[in-house]
């Protein structure tokens, strides 16, 4: 790969062809860019048209794979020769190629919040583009994928010291994680994964620290206040080749187990584990009481949501898909090897989702586990890091929690379902228009001490006026609702407006 200053001329020379993002989007169009996302190029080739500046040429040069002539790859880029040693392009009789796609990346943050950078990411060129479906080779890098981006976008932003991107692949959370952490290390098993994460990031100008080996290995000595991985979780045969960015080693989902407990002990106080991840789903135990089994041990406040579940065909489906096999001859033979190997292990379906773990050295740690396939409101970082701080305001005692003011998030929408004609509605809902877009039903008393949460009123007072209307005794109104108002201030309903008396 590319040497640091290489890296650095060739990002200044994409900056300066306008192979950005914005630019690019701007000039194929939005059709063309979701048509790319697809892995088709024919809009984007119309969006193009015949046009030989720059950008265009590095366009169809290293994200439609086309040959493009050696004099306008050197107008675009400059001399190609330290490129061509490099294994970034490749020749093509008179012409060249890339071996390799670079791809403008940008990410936008909040005004005044960690998060914004434009720029590229490097991985192997696609396998699958306009209806080709090749397998990929077994140390394949993987580029953007809906499983980065989800990552990105569940991982908290907030300023740390320290930040370690687990399997960081191609690099890309590190990209993330450089706007908001003063120190990132990067590591991946892959030697080829390592490469291109250091071309990432010296594309990017970024000073990451990558290293090679094994899940926590390189950083054996070291703890963190985030760590962010969305690793090889995929739960496969160990027959026929495996895919090192997918499949690690285990059996099972042992991987993701480790990553989990591994995790959990190399965090500094009050940091931050978030995962990406599969895991088993067994007849003889619930998946809540299998995944507590990894994470009770540790010690740490758990946040667990399983977005989706799938059957062992579905499962298999899927992944025999993303290897390439669709239509080849071994297809039916590996399918019935994972059959084989899912019914030896007892793994009846899969569950996949976000796993948080938050160092918050409490007493007795807050654990969560839900079912969650809900729609979201993307990003949701801020959602989890609702969730801590959410945890620590709700763990205080009744009286505290009554001396308190609380505020009803302004993102929250008050909702009533009836009956046409009827005075009173059926319903009253409190839905939330960020994060996990949670909602809950309140009866006529939750639903006004929840109106009435402005800041103004401890929350004693609230319940007290609110039983006077209902001509209720305040005390069995307060005990009623207060671990109603704990789940609420844990889920993002409410924050504390000061200090507890």
């Amino acid at each position: 790969m590319l040497d640091s200053t290489d890296a650095h001329a060739l990002a200044g020379r994409l900056a300066d062809a306008g192979y950005t993002l914005e630019a690019t989007t701007d000039r194929l169009g939005d059709a063309a860019v979701a048509a790319l996302a697809r892995n088709t190029t024919l809009a984007a080739r119309d969006a193009l048209g015949e046009a030989t500046d720059a950008q265009a040429d590095l366009t169809r040069l290293f994200l439609l794979h086309d040959a493009v002539p050696a004099s306008r790859v050197a107008a675009a880029l400059g001399d190609p020769a330290p490129l061509l040693d490099a294994g970034v392009l490749a020749r093509d009789g008179d012409d060249l190629r890339a071996a390799l796609e670079i791809r403008p990346y940008a990410a936008t943050a909040d005004p005044g919040e960690p998060g914004g950078f434009d720029g590229w990411v490097a991985h192997d060129l696609l396998p699958t583009l306009d209806g080709r479906i090749d397998a990929p080779r077994p140390d394949y890098v993987l580029g953007l994928s809906p499983a980065s981006s989800t990552l990105a976008q569940m991982t908290i932003r907030r300023p740390v010291g320290s930040a370690l991107d687990l399997g960081t692949g191609c690099g890309v959370q590190s990209l993330h994680l450089a706007t908001h952490a003063d120190r990132v290390v990067a590591t991946d098993l892959n030697p080829r994964a390592v490469d291109f994460a250091r071309l990432t990031v010296a594309l990017n100008g970024l000073d990451v620290d990558v290293r090679a080996g094994s899940l926590y290995e390189p950083v054996a000595d070291e703890r963190f206040d985030l760590i962010v991985t969305n690793p090889p979780y995929v739960m496969s045969p160990p027959t026929g080749e495996r895919l090192v960015y997918r499949e690690g080693g285990f059996a099972g989902d042992g991987l993701v187990e480790q990553v989990v407990r591994g995790g959990a002990a190399r965090l500094n106080p009050g940091g931050t584990l978030q995962v990406l991840g599969n895991w088993a789903i067994t007849d003889d135990q619930p998946w809540e009481e299998r995944l507590a089994g990894w994470i009770a041990p540790t010690g740490a406040d758990a946040l667990v949501l399983q977005r989706e579940r799938l059957d062992v065909y579905e499962y298999i489906e899927v992944w025999l898909h993303d290897a390439g096999l669709v239509g080849k001859p071994e297809y039916a033979g590996r399918y019935r090897e994972w059959l084989d190997y899912f019914a030896a292990h007892g793994i009846t379906g899969v569950g996949m989702g976000w796993i948080m773990l938050h160092a918050a050295g409490r007493e007795r740690p807050d654990l969560r586990f839900e079912e969650w396939p809900h729609a979201v409101v993307q990003p949701v970082g801020g959602a989890f890091a609702d969730h801590q701080r959410g945890v620590a305001e709700a763990d205080v005692t009744d009286d505290h929690l009554l001396s308190a003011t609380w505020t009803l998030n302004p993102g929250v929408d008050l909702e009533t379902l009836g009956r046409p004609g009827e005075a009173d509605p059926e319903h009253v809902v409190y839905r939330q228009r960020f994060g996990f877009a949670r909602a809950v039903e309140a009866d006529t008393a939750l639903g006004a001490v929840l109106g009435a949460s402005d800041g103004e009123l401890n929350a004693a007072t609230l319940i007290h006026a609110v039983a006077d209307i209902l001509d209720a005794d305040a005390d069995a109104l307060a005990a009623d609702l207060l671990p109603r108002l704990r789940d609420l201030i844990r889920q993002g309903y409410l924050a504390r407006s000061e200090p507890a008396a």
